[in-house]
């Protein structure tokens, strides 16, 4: 579900979960220990991509509704581990976004360090209320940190999904490079960061990343149970049954 590409002393955890590459439990455990084993193993910088023209379609709706409450309680557990091993990660994560990027392929990149989108017929966006979801308040956070108050309650509020171009002018991506340069650019990125002194580069990104890394000192237990409340509300199950409906009869 992951591919590994070595490129010299940076890494790429390339998703590969066709046709989509839709989150399911085992791939967020498998990319939360690929994240968190990468310092260890002597890798200075890492890329998070996917397969062109899908980044990730997040969450896999089809696969969940016939969960039962406990497995996804912990499907949420670890979702939200990822996210806090992506945002304490202690060397830079580059996300090249490089396709479509939707719901938790917008939550993704919002926990790395710099985000690559490709440009083109492309959407991203936090499109969990659509389907009946509240958005999490450690992913409201994030949002708000990157986008600024104003953008995160439209963005999050109504669901929205924009374009790539949208997306760099609010500031939800940092750069657009065309699709087949996304990887490349974001390795560059890296590169650029990795020419300067070490010591003194990475203890600035410690400082500049404290209130992403604070967003996860909050009772994550809490919130994760209001989630999975959410999850189960009869109205929200009713719109994920609807939705997997819709995605059957394309």
């Amino acid at each position: 579900m992951i591919h590994t590409i070595n490129h010299g002393n940076i890494r790429e955890l390339r998703l590969n979960r066709p046709p989509v590459n839709a989150l399911t439990g085992d791939l967020i455990v498998a990319l939360r220990q690929a994240v968190d084993s990468a310092a260890k193993e002597g890798v200075r910088a890492l890329v998070l991509s996917g397969t062109p023209g899908r980044f990730c379609a997040g969450l896999d709706v089809p696969q969940l509704v016939g969960l039962d409450r406990r497995a996804i309680t912990n499907l949420w557990l670890e979702l939200y581990a990822l996210m806090k091993a992506l945002a304490c990660s202690p060397i830079p994560i580059a996300a090249a976004i490089i396709g479509h990027a939707p719901a938790g392929g917008t939550v993704l990149p919002l926990f790395c360090d710099w985000r690559v989108m490709a440009e083109g017929e492309f959407k991203i966006g936090l499109s969990e209320v659509q389907v009946g979801i509240p958005l999490p308040a450690v992913i409201l956070a994030a949002l708000r940190r990157q986008v600024g108050p104003r953008q995160a309650e439209r963005l999050a509020s109504s669901g929205l999904l924009m374009s790539p171009a949208q997306a760099l002018e609010i500031g939800l991506v940092d750069e657009l490079v065309p699709t087949e340069h996304v990887v490349e650019r974001s390795i560059e990125w890296c590169k650029t960061l990795l020419a300067l002194p070490s010591e003194a580069m990475l203890a600035t990104r410690r400082e500049a990343r404290a209130d992403l890394i604070g967003i996860f000192r909050r009772d994550l237990d809490s919130e994760v149970k209001k989630v999975v409340t959410s999850w189960w509300h009869p109205a929200t199950q009713a719109t994920l049954k609807a939705l997997v409906d819709r995605l059957k009869k394309k």
